[in-house]
């Protein structure tokens, strides 16, 4: 079983909100969520930190595309946000990352939040430390 297999059987909160994500490649990742009334924090909208979860792991998954071969996972050292519109009851989020840097050291990463209607939601780059996957359990 590889890496990536083993963290989506050990991802219990990315479950836990709906979450799913699709490698495209190395780097460039697809994460899906369909907003339902448990991502909500007032009655008609969805809570900051819903996207910033969903942004996290985006981010976090496609970082961890680039190492995991290496027996490598990574973890979320720095992240920004910048949340320009908010998600409603039922709505289709897709998050994207991509690489800005793939470092000896750190992984500088970029993610964007876009609905159905490919509206614009939120922005978020973070940086990610690769470490022995041993020391996370793996």
């Amino acid at each position: 079983m590889s890496l990536i297999d083993e963290y989506i059987l050990t991802n219990n909160f990315g479950r836990l909100l709906g979450m799913n994500f699709t490698i495209l490649e190395p780097g460039i990742v697809n994460y899906s969520l369909l907003i339902n009334k448990d991502h909500l924090a007032t009655p008609f909208s969805v809570h900051g930190g819903c996207f910033s979860s969903l942004l996290d792991a985006t981010m976090g998954v496609g970082a961890l595309s680039l190492v995991a071969q290496n027996n490598q996972v990574v973890a979320t050292i720095e992240m920004k946000i910048n949340f320009l519109k908010s998600a409603k009851l039922n709505d289709e989020l897709m998050a994207t990352s991509r690489v800005i840097k793939n470092g000896n050291k750190i992984i500088v990463m970029f993610a964007e939040i876009r609905n159905q209607k490919n509206e614009l939601l939120a922005l978020s780059s973070g940086t990610f430390l690769p470490y022995d996957a041993a020391k996370a359990g793996y």
